[in-house]
């Protein structure tokens, strides 16, 4: 597995702005949006690519575009879906699948509710998108999900990660897929009800209110 942390000072300055209690939803979308747009050109920096060849107003050249089969994006419902904008502005010939998980709040393990993947995603370039990594078991999950499909790679773009999250990928994805994590930045811990401190609060709540 290896680990990406964005060190840019776009990415601190929005981020600490998003960490901000005071900032509004309105102000919270917007900013998450840009700063995914800023993780996903790092999160698809080894994406695969082939020779194609164009014509240029003067002659003939040899460029380069996205392999084939296209990238899958995945946001995790529902905080999931205020990342999709920024991930797509850069992807734009991506497919898009959705996979519903929610954490069980006493035992912190994530529950399945909605599954709209396809069934095989051989070969495919899968990435993931959820704003917060603290325990891991969402993802953890979601990384299953799209390898007993076949996904060949699998790159996970966050906005914050717990240590206690990145450790458990670390032990459970192992050497079964080639996972990459893309974060704005590691805190320092979990508390005791699993939220990241000093984290963000509830992205979910945060991008779309408490309903």
């Amino acid at each position: 597995m290896r680990l990406h942390v964005v060190d840019h000072p776009l990415v601190a300055h929005k981020l600490t702005v998003l960490r901000d209690e005071t900032t509004a939803s309105p102000t919270f979308r917007l900013l998450v949006d840009e700063l995914v747009t800023l993780l996903a050109y790092e999160a698809t920096r080894e994406i695969a690519t082939e020779p194609h060849e164009v014509r240029t107003p003067i002659t003939t050249m040899t460029g380069t575009r996205l392999a084939s089969p296209p990238p899958l994006v995945v946001p995790i419902l529902r905080a999931g879906l205020g990342m999709l904008d920024g991930m797509s502005r850069l992807l734009p010939t991506a497919e898009v699948g959705f996979l519903g998980l929610v954490r069980d709040e006493e035992t912190f393990k994530a529950v399945t509710y909605a599954n709209r993947l396809p069934d095989d995603l051989t070969g495919r370039h899968v990435f993931l998108i959820d704003p917060m990594l603290a325990t891991g078991g969402t993802l953890v999950a979601a990384i299953d999900y799209v390898l007993e499909r076949g996904a060949r790679e699998v790159t996970a773009v966050c906005l914050l990660a717990a240590p206690e999250g990145i450790t458990l990928l670390e032990e459970h994805v192992g050497d079964r897929a080639n996972l990459t994590v893309v974060v704005a930045a590691v805190d320092e811990r979990l508390n005791e009800k699993a939220y990241i401190v000093p984290g963000l609060g509830d992205a979910g709540d945060r991008l779309y209110g408490i309903v």
